[in-house]
C-alpha cells in the first residue's frame, strides 16, 4: 500500500502501531504463559467460557506452545495478514465468549478491558502494511 502521509505523521503512526503491537503482545504472552504455569486454569477457562470440558494438561501445553509461536511471530511482524488476523480472531472469541460477564458489569469490570484491546487488534490488522517499526521483513 503506497502512502502519501508526510514523514512526521508516518513516523508517529509507526510508533503508535508499535505500541499497540507490544501492548497486545504483553497480554497475549501472559495468557500464553498461563497455559504452562497453571494448566488447570486454562482447563477451567475452556470449560466455563467455551463449553469445552475434559481438556487435558497435555492439550493445554500443546495449545500454549502453538500460541507462543503465534505471539512471537505477531510481535515480530512476521506474516502479518495471518498472525495479526489470527490474534484478532482469537481475542474476539475470548471477548465474546465472556459475554454473560458484561451483564453483571460492576462485578466483572476487568472483562471490559477486552474491548479496547480487541479494537487495537482490529486497528493493527487494518493498518498492518503501515506497521513496520521493528518488524521482520
Amino acid at each position: 500500500m503506497q502512502t502519501t502521509l508526510n514523514s512526521d505523521v508516518q513516523s508517529k503512526l509507526q510508533w503508535s502501531l508499535l505500541s499497540l503491537r507490544v501492548g497486545v503482545f504483553i497480554v497475549m504472552l501472559v495468557w500464553t504463559l498461563d497455559k504452562f504455569v497453571n494448566p488447570g486454569h486454562s482447563m477451567k477457562i475452556f470449560e466455563k467460557f467455551y463449553g469445552i470440558g475434559g481438556v487435558s494438561e497435555v492439550a493445554a501445553y500443546i495449545m500454549g506452545g502453538l500460541q507462543l509461536l503465534l505471539v512471537i511471530a505477531f510481535v515480530l511482524g512476521i506474516k502479518k495478514r495471518i498472525t495479526y488476523g489470527v490474534i484478532f480472531l482469537m481475542h474476539g472469541a475470548s471477548t465474546l465468549s465472556a459475554f454473560n460477564q458484561y451483564f453483571d458489569a460492576f462485578n466483572n469490570l476487568l472483562f471490559f478491558a477486552a474491548w479496547p484491546m480487541w479494537a487495537a487488534c482490529f486497528a493493527l490488522y487494518l493498518l498492518r502494511d503501515e506497521d513496520t517499526k521493528f518488524t521482520v521483513k
